[in-house]
């Protein structure tokens, strides 16, 4: 989906690639279509997401999600970026970046601003990480629950073992 040059008529044009065919058997190209671009004409194109670092989440044994993978976005093609960068590092296991998060200072997402990117879901195994000071009394709850519930399935265990 690169910007590019074509040639009509022995003319060139700038250009972006919009729609390829290839043959199902052969994989030989059918048939291309180009958008033809203009210096102040906005146009609106899928940008394709990156996603950098490793998240804190994914190391505590969490999913990582890719929800969308291109986004749409609209912008002069001077100022159309070639992707989308998305630093998950600070992601711990349940938080998400949405579109609204992400920076746009040369463009504009056409998505709603709530719509998910990317997010850190439970795994099983997940181990919880410590408490924040942020986190404070929140996180402290959290924790003499999932002590309780642990409790819950080694009791279970042991009346399935008796049985």
């Amino acid at each position: 989906m690169g910007k590019g040059r074509a040639l009509k008529d022995g003319e060139t044009y700038d250009a972006v690639l919009q729609d390829i065919q290839f043959h199902p058997v052969t994989d030989k190209i059918l048939h291309i279509d180009f958008y033809q671009l203009f210096e102040d004409k906005e146009i609106a194109l899928n940008i394709p997401v990156n996603l950098v670092g490793n998240s804190k989440g994914v190391k505590n044994g969490g999913v990582l999600r890719r929800n969308n993978r291109k986004l749409r976005v609209k912008a002069l093609p001077i100022n159309l970026p070639d992707f989308i960068e998305v630093d998950i590092a600070p992601l711990k296991i349940g938080d998400k970046v949405c579109v609204g998060d992400l920076p746009s200072e040369k463009f504009t997402f056409l998505h709603n601003d709530n719509m998910v990117v990317c997010q850190i879901k439970t795994a099983r195994l997940a181990i919880v990480d410590e408490v924040d000071e942020e986190e404070g009394i929140e996180g402290e709850e959290g924790a003499e629950e999932t002590t309780a519930t642990e409790g819950a399935s080694t009791e279970g265990t042991a009346e399935t073992a008796k049985e």
